[in-house]
């Protein structure tokens, strides 16, 4: 009779299975940390608006720091034609960079 030991060393069973369902493993691997990175970052942002909600801006500086926010989000959100609306948004941040570092 022969005995077998189960040993302490953990089994890669990755090697045990064909490419394919390696690489559909890998992808569902990846796809589970962009899903929690998203949730995360969500998570994040929702504590960012609340603090910018609840919390009057103190001086021209820190206004033009939450409209470059909602400014960002508006970008973000617009279509990669929308060449005109993107100008826009560029240029006003551009006045945002330029009269901060005049007052200061």
């Amino acid at each position: 009779m022969r005995v077998q030991f189960v040993s302490d060393q953990p089994l890669d069973l990755d090697k045990h299975r064909g490419m394919a369902a390696q690489k559909a493993t890998d992808i569902r691997r990846i796809l589970a940390d962009v899903e929690n990175n998203a949730k995360d970052l969500r998570d994040r942002q929702a504590v960012l608006e609340n603090q910018l909600l609840s919390v009057a801006a103190a001086s021209w500086p820190e206004a033009a720091a939450k409209a470059r926010y909602i400014f960002s989000l508006y970008a973000a959100a617009l279509g990669s034609e929308d060449t005109h609306h993107r100008d826009l948004v560029a240029a006003v941040l551009a006045d945002f960079d330029r009269l901060s570092s005049e007052s200061q």
